[in-house]
């Protein structure tokens, strides 16, 4: 297949357009140019072509996971999620991530501690958390480091309570509703039990 032009891209940085004589165009970076020899007049065959197209189409996975990474922190399994629906196919998309993963943009322990501390200081306890690290693509085997980031149940439960309360909570209607929007926040009900207890002396039965 022979190249007929080979012109810089306008509309993106660091981008060439490789067209072919077939009327197909080629979107390259930099690096292929120069790997592959690319310019007008030049003849590739079948094997050289489709290696091309493989090193375009992994730089531009490379480039889309820069950009993602740049505006915000991702796992790296939601990054290479966020890859393949934009269109990459999902060798590229992970090869992206690996790369990005290799040269410390991408930290999955880090972002798992991260988001510890942002939920955990939002008032959510560890079982939201736990469902949040897992939407979030986090590996398993990185939740329980990242858990220790966590403030103790007690102190997040005590500002909870105080916010959440609008009555007496030894009317047992007003302990249920302020217990069950703590449960719903992701906190074990052993946890609840006992800081409520700081609030009434009165345990209804059933919560025992």
């Amino acid at each position: 297949m022979r190249i007929e032009e080979v012109k810089r891209s306008e509309r993106k940085k660091g981008r060439f357009l490789v067209k072919l004589e077939d009327g197909d165009i080629l979107r390259v970076t930099e690096e292929e140019l120069l790997r592959f020899g690319l310019r007008a007049g030049i003849e590739l065959d079948a094997e050289a072509l489709e290696a091309v197209r493989t090193s375009a189409r992994t730089s531009s996975a490379k480039a889309a996971a820069a950009n993602m990474i740049g505006t915000r922190a991702l796992s790296k399994r939601e990054l290479t999620r966020r890859l393949v629906k934009k269109g990459n196919d999902e060798s590229d998309a992970q090869a992206a991530a690996d790369w990005l993963e290799d040269i410390g943009a991408v930290d999955d322990a880090g972002y798992a501690a991260a988001l510890v501390r942002h939920y955990g200081g939002k008032g959510y306890g560890p079982a939201r958390v736990r469902e949040e690290l897992r939407r979030r693509g986090v590996d398993r085997e990185l939740w329980d480091e990242a858990l220790e980031e966590m403030p103790e149940a007690a102190e997040i439960l005590d500002g909870l309570i105080q916010k959440k309360c609008r009555g007496d909570l030894a009317d047992p209607r007003e302990k249920k509703r302020v217990s069950d929007a703590l449960l719903r926040r992701g906190f074990a009900w052993s946890d609840v039990k006992a800081a409520m207890g700081w609030y009434t002396e009165m345990i209804e039965d059933g919560y025992d």
